[in-house]
């Protein structure tokens, strides 16, 4: 498939928009019936990996998403793409393994441009046992060896070291000094933005052929296809697939009968920067009472800090879009406040979100001690589910669900192509560090964003920020409206540029945006 050809000569590759959700559409309702090899619902990052797993495989593909590409829960996690320390802690090197492998990938093949070395400290205080400091830095000993059995070099992510108080001061001079014994430093992936990480993928897929439909709901679903309803027309309509595979992670048991899920919420703060000092590295404050859970405050782009994760089981009635809860940021703020010399107070927090896991039933198990493995599931009438896992391990979770349905369907079986396929925007380090657009669009794009600052079409005020804090760009939003699927401004806001992250900062923009694009912008049905 591909994109369209600018007037300018610019070439887009796997672009989505409103138009090309027609063609897809249109493409595979032509004919006497409407059929494809894998059909695939959700459009998180795990629907999105499966569209591209089969797709580069050379089957035919129909993704389709109720909402939004990353609406649900994808968008939502701590931005880490992380080598599984805490899972050897819990014993599941199994899960750890697989962890440091796909991390290596996305750092190295396929989401260079998305996925970049963190540096985080662990301090470690007077009155802390011994026994857990063992624990500590045997876990990291552990985490050093999966890095090199990963085939990830000491360039890219150094070893842990233990280090003197005067060291970890030097990397979070926010820390209390007192009683500070010294601490951990260690490396690990951080995404630029999850959302990014699912609009790359999805587009990648496009560009090997997949249909990409959002707004698009699977009314009725069986082994052999899915009663599809347009959002957008009303219209329905019925697809005929070899096979079918459910990718809608906590929500899966709504069309299928038979997982045994135990979703649990992960909620996470957002701090201005200045609330903790600026500070140069991530920071990984030990849960009292717990061996090997923390809360962690993340540096992120735009001068913003992360703080996370909760792990609280989920309602089985669950939102489309989860909140946390009052409990959760004040737990969050008060273990982050046991280390740091100013406390947090809940007037310096500007936003907050929470996203769901699909976690895999585990009897009386807390939900923050259940294994983040992931399995395939296949109902009576020939659904394929995948569920479990995490971000990280997305794309061995779609090559697994991939595998099951092909070969539950009888159609030709080629092998998983995808550990070695870039997605758009990637290219290697030294070529993303020449390339002649801002850094920040680099970081976003890739080696797209000379085609984002192509949107502004020479005018230099579209490359300038919407409002004072807020770095993301009219060109950004025109981009975004024109080769990735976005069809409101909701969209542009929340999963585009992640302005919406901040309310406030939604607010100050929305009327530049509606200015800017209104014209664009077609309104939606009420119910998206």
């Amino acid at each position: 498939m591909g994109g369209p050809a600018r007037e300018d000569g610019h070439y887009v590759r796997g672009s989505l928009n409103r138009a090309q959700r027609e063609r897809d559409l249109d493409a595979v309702l032509s004919g006497c019936s409407a059929y494809v090899d894998l059909l695939v619902v959700g459009g998180g990052i795990t629907g999105a990996g499966v569209a591209l797993d089969a797709a580069s495989r050379g089957y035919s593909v129909l993704l389709v998403e109720r909402r939004d590409l990353a609406y649900g829960t994808s968008r939502f996690s701590s931005k880490l793409v992380h080598g599984g320390l805490r899972y050897l802690a819990n014993g599941d090197v199994a899960v750890a393994h697989e962890s440091a492998v796909e991390r290596h990938i996305l750092m190295t093949r396929t989401a260079t441009h998305l996925v970049r070395p963190l540096t985080t400290v662990l301090p470690v205080y007077a009155g802390t046992p011994r026994s857990v400091t063992a624990i500590v830095q045997a876990g990291l000993w552990a985490g050093d060896v999966l890095r090199v059995s990963a085939g990830t070099t000491g360039a890219l992510l150094p070893r842990s070291r233990r280090v003197d108080a005067e060291t970890v001061l030097a990397h979070a001079p926010e820390l209390k000094p007192r009683g500070l014994r010294g601490g951990f430093v260690f490396w690990d992936g951080q995404l630029e933005d999850d959302a990014r990480l699912v609009l790359a993928v999805a587009r990648t897929a496009a560009t090997y052929g997949a249909r990409v439909v959002t707004r698009c709901t699977a009314r009725e679903l069986s082994g052999d296809g899915a009663m599809l309803q347009d959002e957008l027309s009303g219209d329905r309509f019925q697809v005929s697939a070899a096979a079918v595979i459910n990718a809608t992670g906590v929500w899966a048991g709504r069309l299928v009968r038979g997982l045994d899920l135990r979703p649990s919420r992960g909620s996470h703060l957002i701090l201005p920067a200045a609330a903790l000092g600026n500070p140069r590295c991530a920071v990984a404050v030990p849960i009292p009472g717990e061996n090997n859970r923390y809360v962690f405050a993340l540096p992120e782009p735009a001068d913003r800090v992360f703080v996370g994760v909760t792990d609280e089981p989920a309602h089985r009635d669950l939102p489309e879009v989860a909140e946390p809860t009052e409990e959760e940021l004040d737990f969050l703020i008060g273990v982050l406040d046991n280390a740091l010399q100013r406390p947090v107070r809940r007037t310096d927090v500007i936003g907050a979100y929470a996203g769901l896991r699909p976690l895999v039933g585990s009897g009386g198990a807390r939900t923050a001690d259940i294994s983040r493995h992931h399995i395939t599931h296949r109902s009576a009438d020939g659904v394929v589910t995948i569920v479990g896992g995490k971000l990280t391990t997305y794309r061995r979770m779609a090559a697994d669900a991939v595998d099951a349905a092909v070969s539950a369907a009888g159609l030709p079986w080629t092998p998983s192509r995808t550990a070695r396929l870039p997605l758009v925007g990637a290219a290697d380090r030294g070529t993303l560090g020449r390339l002649p657009a801002p850094a920040r669009l680099v970081a976003r794009y890739g080696t797209e964003a000379a085609l984002v600052v192509a949107e502004a079409d020479g005018d230099p005020h579209q490359l300038e920020p919407l409002a004072a804090g807020v770095p993301a760009t009219a060109a950004e939003l025109l981009f975004g409206l024109h080769h990735e699927g976005a069809l409101c401004m909701d969209d542009l806001l929340a999963r585009r540029t992640r302005v919406a992250l901040v309310p406030d900062d939604a607010a100050r923009v929305r009327p530049a945006v509606d200015d800017l694009l209104g014209a664009e912008l077609e309104p939606l049905p009420a119910q998206l």
